[in-house]
């Protein structure tokens, strides 16, 4: 599915050819810095943070944050998909910088408010998207204004209700999808989100007799994603566009955009991909007589290099053929390994500073009573290894680009206490952002009958 009005001539997926011709010349290796052995992390000893905040830690590196910031800023707005990493330190270095923020649910809402965000503007600070409202939603958005961006039909009504002659968003699914792992894909008719493309006359009428406008559209096809795919939503979005008409003031391209995690993985031509875009919304702006606001919404891209988890080595054993290196943390910290089979890639910091080791292979786990918890598997639960430096209890592994979707999705799996996090702000000073788990965090809530 390719853009709705042909300029120039175009290569596969419908990217115009001197798009795609400038972006084979200008592929650059990831600036990811990726090595065996790591001394520091935004120029602090590994040791020394391990020591100071103890292991796991993830650790966020804010100069990193600030710079792919700055990857997106020829877009008119930067929305952070905050549902990546949402600990208020990092909200606000964002915000600071001047993006904006999506909120997925009313917990995420009240993340932004405290983190500095004020309710509205133009364009609002927050939105709220979601594919439902839960209760306690809808009472928040309708109570304090929310701006929503709605992913199912039965939401417009509902909003509708209790909120009619107000201004709304549409997320369309497309039809099509793509992403890093069926999983994080979010497009098509087998994903549950956004509102199926031919449902758009359905919308239209529920908006008529709530009395809402429809001023903004919103895609998102995946998370991990690639430039020729990305681009499909250009045309995609422009046909729905158009079907809705001149009500539209605001157009999202969403996320989605690939992290490199690998020495072979290339970063995406932020500049071809905002090309596409561009020309997306000058044509809308022709047809509807006004001007569009251009959004993108990124939340793994921002912060996801800026990620390190610091681990402990607690035992080096030989399992037949294999050697394992066991540390302190699990997937209860980290679960893309056994999510979607992601691969992270990791490094030493030997506990007594040597520079140079001999490499071994070496499979990757943690400590939870559980056979999936391995760092170094592919999709489908398939055990591998990972050429890493020979290390010895005490040494220290550093699992990278681990900022987006690591402490996020944690959990307290075998009573084991979430990590403490760290970010070191831009100036160079860690801080504890979020202190470890105790016993008694863990228990807090529970009881037992009388």
């Amino acid at each position: 599915m390719g853009p709705v009005v042909a300029f120039g001539l175009r290569g596969p997926f419908g990217i115009p050819l001197h798009f795609e011709e400038k972006r084979r010349k200008n592929m650059t290796a990831a600036s990811h810095e990726f090595m065996d052995i790591r001394q520091e992390i935004a120029g602090i000893p590994v040791i020394e943070l391990a020591r100071q905040f103890g292991t796991p830690t993830f650790v966020y590196d804010g100069r990193l944050i600030q710079r792919r910031i700055n990857d997106l800023r020829v877009f008119d707005t930067i929305r952070y998909a905050q549902k990546a990493n949402s600990n208020l330190a990092v909200l606000d270095l964002v915000r600071r910088e001047g993006v904006l923020v999506d909120a997925v649910s009313a917990g995420e809402v009240g993340r932004a408010k405290a983190a500095g965000y004020v309710l509205g503007g133009e364009p609002p600070a927050i939105v709220y998207t979601a594919d439902i409202f839960d209760r306690e939603a809808l009472d928040l958005v309708v109570s304090e204004g929310i701006h929503v961006n709605c992913g199912s039909p039965d939401m417009i009504a509902q909003y509708g209700e209790r909120a009619p002659g107000g201004e709304i968003t549409l997320r369309i699914n497309p039809g099509f999808g793509h992403g890093h792992s069926q999983k994080t894909n979010t497009g098509g008719e087998q994903s549950k989100h956004g509102i199926w493309h031919d449902q758009v006359a359905e919308c239209l009428a529920l908006a008529s007799r709530y009395d809402l406008k429809i001023a903004g559209l919103h895609m998102h096809i995946g998370s991990g994603t690639d430039l020729e795919h990305l681009s499909q939503v250009c045309g995609a979005l422009e046909r729905v566009a158009l079907e809705i008409g001149a009500t539209i003031k605001a157009i999202s391209a969403g996320g989605g955009l690939p992290t490199p995690y690998r020495v072979s993985d290339v970063r995406v031509d932020i500049d071809a991909y905002f090309q596409l875009w561009n020309a997306t919304r000058s044509r809308l702006q022709d047809a509807f007589g006004h001007a569009v606001h251009l959004e993108i919404e990124p939340g793994r891209y921002l912060v996801a290099e800026s990620g390190y988890l610091v681990a402990e080595i607690r035992a080096v054993k030989r399992m037949g053929g294999n050697t394992f290196y066991l540390l302190d943390a699990g997937f209860n910290n980290l679960a893309r390994p056994i999510l979607y089979g992601a691969y992270h890639p990791m490094s030493i910091a030997p506990a007594d500073g040597a520079t140079s080791l001999e490499r071994q292979a070496v499979v990757v786990g943690g400590p939870l009573c559980e056979s999936g918890d391995i760092f170094t598997q592919s999709d489908g639960g398939f055990v591998g290894s990972r050429e890493l430096p020979r290390a010895k209890v005490g040494d220290f592994l550093v699992i990278e680009c681990a900022g987006a979707y690591g402490f996020a999705m944690g959990s307290n799996y075998n009573s084991k206490p979430l990590a403490a996090e760290v970010l070191i702000t831009p100036s160079g000073t860690p801080h504890l952002a979020r202190r470890r788990q105790s016993f008694e965090d863990l228990i807090r809530g529970e009881s037992i009958p009388a």
